[in-house]
């Protein structure tokens, strides 16, 4: 379960709440996670199916990237992350690249190509992910990179609760804009 706290939520910006660090990891909330991020890539695809080329061109809010750009960033975001999950686990605490996703949601590619070459990627890759995730033991989700923007350590379990959050409030984002 996320830990979100209703009084900082903006329903526009955070249709599910702001993502909060959990207070509790255990197996369970672990397992929910990795489910979450295994259903996500689905989710996603039908209800982008839903819309019209009009639709993926609108804001989701004011001010607010198109649902296009909602998807290719999703791609981009989880394909860093999925990275930096290998090297948490074949290095001692790397220091991770950041980048800056609002840049490159302004980039041509996010900006008019076709939504279908990011749902492949995001299935393709959470086939991979989850594989990763589901071989992963105790000691694992305990490893860490460093995040050199935040000046700290974070760890892998974390970062699953994150990325579980991460995919369903983008997901939202493509709700608001389907009606669904």
């Amino acid at each position: 379960m996320l830990y979100l706290d209703p009084h900082m939520n903006n329903p526009l910006q955070y249709p599910i709440g702001p993502f909060a660090s959990p207070k509790e990891i255990n197996p369970e909330s672990i397992h929910e996670w990795i489910t979450n991020i295994e259903a996500f890539p689905a989710l996603l695809k039908m209800e982008i199916q839903k819309l019209s080329e009009a639709q993926l061109d609108t804001a989701y809010r004011p001010g607010g990237w198109s649902v296009r750009q909602v998807v290719h960033h999703c791609a981009d975001s989880h394909m860093n992350s999925f990275i930096r999950f290998k090297l948490a686990l074949t290095e001692e605490n790397p220091t991770i690249k950041p980048y800056f996703e609002g840049l490159w949601a302004e980039m041509s590619d996010a900006k008019t190509l076709p939504v279908v070459s990011s749902l492949a990627i995001l299935e393709g890759l959470h086939v991979r992910w989850v594989a990763l995730l589901r071989g992963m033991d105790s000691e694992d989700f305990a490893r860490t990179f460093f995040h050199p923007e935040n000046q700290k350590s974070v760890r892998l379990d974390k970062t699953i609760a994150l990325y579980s959050w991460h995919g369903l409030h983008h997901l939202g984002h493509v709700k608001l804009v389907s009606g669904h």
